[in-house]
């Protein structure tokens, strides 16, 4: 009876957003997936990295000699990263995007990668850092864009999918679908057009599958 209960649950998606411009083809990429994910009874919550007080990684290391059984390390710094944190923790799936500025993701999705140090255990007699979670259990859900054609970036500038795909990973999650949407510079407020909303439905409908 209970796994009946369980079984019939929405499933929960959260998405984390790096980009500094809102309303823009990131952002309306996700707001799509997130869409369609409500319309198949999902839960769904948005988080701007902009909008998120977090503070910059300091590498204390703290939070990486915490208890190894935990499936997280407790961070020494008091922001709203816990915040941020437990909620992914309670997520079925989690949506990661950020443009790519500079060959990679922006600085505030690398500030945010910085501080998923917690999910890593690394005593100073190791050599190096061993990822807490070894299951993963979510589904994850990657959305890159850039001035650069599709075909070109992907090949010239993989570093931001690699980026976010190690994110999906710190925090239990495996990537089913990578969405990169070039050429995103041609208007001031460009919208997406019916390919890629097409493409971020089939993205959405994977992941809460």
């Amino acid at each position: 009876m209970e796994r009946i209960k369980m079984a019939n649950l929405p499933k929960k998606i959260i998405a984390i957003i790096g980009s500094y411009r809102k309303g823009g083809i990131s952002d309306q990429t996700v707001d799509a997936i997130l869409e369609k994910a409500r319309q198949r009874g999902a839960e769904t919550k948005k988080y701007y990295l902009t909008d998120v007080p977090i503070q910059f990684c300091t590498n204390c290391r703290i939070c990486m000699k915490d208890d190894p059984a935990k499936a997280r390390g407790k961070c020494a710094i008091n922001d709203d990263m816990e915040k941020l944190l437990t909620e992914i923790d309670a997520a079925d799936g989690i949506i990661l995007a950020s443009p790519i500025n500079d060959w990679t993701v922006t600085a505030v999705m690398k500030r945010f990668l910085e501080r998923l140090s917690v999910y890593a255990y690394w005593p100073w007699e190791q050599p190096f850092p061993k990822l807490r979670i070894k299951v993963k259990n979510k589904k994850a859900v990657i959305v890159t864009s850039s001035a650069c054609p599709a075909i070109l970036g992907r090949f010239f500038m993989p570093n931001a999918q690699q980026v976010l795909k190690a994110v999906a990973e710190c925090v239990g999650a495996r990537v089913i679908k990578s969405l990169y949407f070039g050429a995103v510079c041609l208007e001031e407020k460009q919208r997406l057009n019916n390919r890629q909303l097409a493409a971020a439905y089939r993205a959405s409908e994977m992941l809460v599958k």
